[in-house]
């Protein structure tokens, strides 16, 4: 595995049957772009490690997205990186994660958390877009535990993110910051919690 350093831990990939497992991240650094992804894969092919770290992307001195798109628009590349921040609104006073873009993010009653698989394929993932990262990228967090984060690799060979063992989902109907229009849809998504547990109303 590729060593990757920071305040956190390093997650391989499993496949879209399979959990990820994790270890500690190593005190080796590895390059990184000047965004923050880091630059060289893991070596072990087909199972590149992520690294998951306990700060925000603004204490690590990043700035913008990272490359997450917002609403309808349709991720053509995979982020660079991505954050997860905990937080609570007039509308669902409970904890629930959002983006970077304040995105809500969800889960789907129809996942499997152990062993982490999605069941949106298709053209489900054009309503529910998976949240996803390239190879070697990083995952910033706000009121998350680094524990709790790992990450699968769809059917389509794309990484997803999870939370709790859940994959983890942007609504493509959510177009501004706050909006939580995907919640209860079909009574089976619903906003994803900081342990990967199901929103479903107060806190």
């Amino acid at each position: 595995m590729t060593a990757l350093s920071g305040c956190g831990k390093t997650i391989e990939i499993g496949d879209t049957s399979q959990p990820a497992s994790s270890s500690p991240a190593s005190s080796t650094p590895t390059a990184a772009t000047t965004d923050g992804a880091a630059s060289t894969p893991a070596a072990t092919a087909g199972n590149a490690a992520l690294q998951v770290v306990d700060s925000t992307a603004a204490q690590a001195g990043l700035h913008g997205n990272g490359g997450t798109v917002v609403g309808v628009a349709v991720q053509e590349a995979p982020p660079r990186w991505v954050q997860l921040s905990a937080v609570t609104s007039d509308q669902l006073p409970a904890q629930h994660l959002i983006n970077i873009n304040q995105a809500a993010l969800y889960r789907f009653d129809d996942d499997s958390a152990s062993p982490s698989k999605s069941a949106c394929t298709g053209a489900c993932t054009g309503k529910w877009p998976p949240v996803t990262v390239e190879e070697g990228g990083k995952v910033y967090m706000a009121g998350v535990d680094p524990k709790e984060v790992g990450a699968i690799r769809r059917e389509d060979g794309q990484i997803q993110i999870t939370v709790g063992g859940w994959p983890i989902y942007r609504y493509s109907g959510d177009s501004k910051p706050g909006d939580l229009n995907g919640q209860g849809v079909d009574a089976k998504w619903f906003a994803v919690g900081p342990k990967g547990e199901k929103v479903t109303g107060k806190g």
